[in-house]
């Protein structure tokens, strides 16, 4: 087991300030740094002690002393950083949402298991201990099975067209970047994917989905709706419904309590794991522990199957992005 893993970050916006101070918590510190403004990457790394700026991105991917790269720049960036570090036998933790297309995310599937490199997504739900904990509650049986599951995400962005929210050549619109965290909380919950999607939008001026309401329905009968939306503002709740009670989640992405109501009784239990403020470290920490020898906590095949929906769900939009049209 290795406990020094080099990590090098690629990008300096607020995620990567996030996970260099992720790392400081777990008493690490950050290998290396790199950005397209070579100016961010040395003020970044002049803030947190990073020890290397490089002077190209590509640098990074053929430094041989990096172990795993953490990619947090835009969405539509992510595929060519992706093919050029597993080439170079680096593995990979890529921010949400990880590719744009389940074509790009086969790809790099396909790449990474050549080469034995660990490819993940950077997924709170997956690492975050509440969900570890609600899905063990779940399992357990007490609830019954799992019905129904209604999911809403909100926020309220200015209209600002040159915003990365709106902005259709930085891959912009609520599916790719809220609608990932609902899709990721339903699949983490249900027994397997929905296979039947059912599936409304309203545009933004600039093409991309500015709201959707999306119905998902899978073979054991399980069903899901998500409301999502760029320009309302809207509680980050999610809500299980089982035959024998309901979990609540408030501010779902990042977690660390839920509310259990019994049906039978009208009992309520509170449920709390983890803390929020470190939800970065849980997920650098399972990459790790990937790294050392146990994939499954990174959960590639929950984010393959988001992965699938959020395309079918653009497929039947009739909405592409540049980079998809080439």
């Amino acid at each position: 087991m290795r406990e020094n893993l080099n990590w090098a970050v690629l990008g300096t916006g607020v995620i990567a300030n996030e996970m260099a101070q992720a790392l400081q918590k777990m008493g690490k510190s950050l290998y290396a740094v790199g950005n397209r403004t070579h100016q961010k990457a040395i003020d970044f790394a002049e803030k947190y002690g990073v020890g290397k700026v490089y002077d190209q991105i590509d640098d990074m991917f053929e430094d041989e002393n990096v172990d795993i790269i953490y990619i947090t720049s835009p969405h539509n960036t992510h595929y060519a950083f992706m093919e050029k570090a597993l080439q170079h036998g680096k593995h990979l933790f890529v921010e949400k949402s990880i590719t744009l297309n389940s074509r790009e995310l086969d790809q790099m599937i396909a790449l990474a298991q050549e080469k034995n490199l660990i490819l993940a997504e950077a997924m709170t739900i997956w690492h975050m201990p509440i969900y570890k904990k609600l899905w063990n509650i779940v399992k357990e049986g007490a609830l019954g099975k799992v019905q129904i599951i209604t999911m809403n995400f909100g926020s309220f962005k200015e209209y600002d067209m040159k915003n990365r929210f709106f902005n259709l050549n930085l891959a912009g619109g609520a599916m790719l970047d809220i609608g990932v965290y609902a899709l990721s909380f339903i699949r983490w919950f249900m027994d397997s994917k929905p296979d039947q999607l059912l599936s409304q939008v309203k545009q933004a001026p600039t093409k991309v989905d500015e709201q959707a309401g999306l119905l998902l329905t899978n073979a054991e009968g399980q069903m899901a709706t998500v409301m999502l939306s760029l320009h309302s503002k809207q509680p980050k709740r999610g809500m299980v419904s089982c035959e024998k009670g309901y979990i609540e989640v408030m501010e779902y992405p990042r977690a660390w309590e839920a509310k259990i109501t019994y049906t039978d009784s009208g009992k309520t239990e509170l449920i709390k794991a983890g803390e929020n403020a470190d939800a970065l470290a849980y997920e650098l920490a399972d990459m790790e522990k990937a790294i050392n020898g146990d994939p499954s906590c990174m959960h590639l095949d929950y984010t393959k199957d988001v992965m699938d929906m959020m395309t079918e769900f653009r497929k039947s939009w009739g909405f592409t992005y540049p980079e998809e049209e080439k």
